[in-house]
């Protein structure tokens, strides 16, 4: 194989800077010393034995074959994330995948919503255009352009002011690490959750999703990233719910504040 075609060297620096990780802390994880790992890094080391290989590629979840032969600092993030969560095209033979969406007559982007009984359904169906295809598509005026719009369906309260049954209208999100801490998002997961919508918080550096209730009776919780398949920042919701009254302590907190910025009209009057 021509050299000029092995990556290994800078993709194992670049997936370290990526974490954010000093080479002390990354040499620790993989069984080696630093020097050595620093000569990895700099191509210095001309036959990595076979464990530095498998070392890493069980660390960054990442194919040996990906990690040799495709310069990743050429992928998006969102390709990353795909390989790290086993869509490997080292390992499954595929091609690495991008965002699957349908359009309209017009050739315009839907938005696809993914009813209460579907959510077990697109984990597995989320990146194949012919299960999009089946889902509900509609269109909404005033939407940002080139962005790529979904509606999900919450349930519960632990996202209260927001009621059990609406329906959040979310912007998918390619690069997760652009995400300020906190950030309302509907986070689609592996195992038997489907999908959460929760505030977001994305830890790079130890590898995972902080997870949080708009309702405080609700404890914050962690994912792993590599549980994470997909996260589409909220933009709207659309409900049937009336609006509760505001409650007593709200309705007198509101009045107090009014009469405070009275107070201060009028002695900035008198003062005058």
């Amino acid at each position: 194989m021509d050299s000029q075609n092995i990556f290994f060297h800078s993709n194992i620096k670049f997936l370290r800077e990526r974490l954010k990780m000093s080479q002390e802390t990354l040499a620790e994880k993989v069984n080696l010393t630093r020097t050595k790992l620093n000569a990895l890094e700099n191509g210095h080391t001309k036959a990595p034995q076979p464990v530095d290989y498998l070392n890493y590629s069980n660390f960054f979840k990442i194919s040996v074959d990906s990690l040799l032969r495709v310069d990743l600092s050429k992928l998006s993030e969102l390709k990353l994330r795909e390989l790290q969560a086993g869509n490997d095209v080292y390992l499954t033979g595929g091609q690495v995948r991008v965002l699957a969406i349908t359009v309209n007559t017009e050739n315009k982007e839907n938005i696809e919503y993914v009813p209460v009984k579907a959510k077990a359904g697109y984990r597995a169906g989320y990146s194949d255009p012919e299960y999009l295809a089946t889902l509900p598509k509609f269109s909404l005026p005033n939407l940002p352009k080139g962005q790529t719009f979904r509606m999900f369906p919450i349930t519960g309260d632990s996202m209260l002011p927001l009621p059990d049954g609406a329906d959040v209208i979310c912007r998918f999100v390619q690069d997760w690490t652009s995400l300020k801490p906190g950030t309302l998002c509907i986070a689609i997961l592996r195992g038997e959750q489907d999908f959460v919508f929760k505030k977001v918080t994305v830890d790079a550096g130890a590898g995972m999703l902080i997870l949080e209730s708009l309702n405080p009776a609700y404890q914050p919780y962690q994912v792993d990233l590599d549980q994470v398949l997909e996260i589409w920042k909220y933009h709207s919701y659309q409900s049937t719910a009336v609006p509760e009254p505001a409650a007593d302590v709200q309705h007198i907190s509101a009045t107090l504040n009014e009469v405070l910025k009275r107070l201060t009209l009028i002695e900035g009057k008198v003062q005058g």
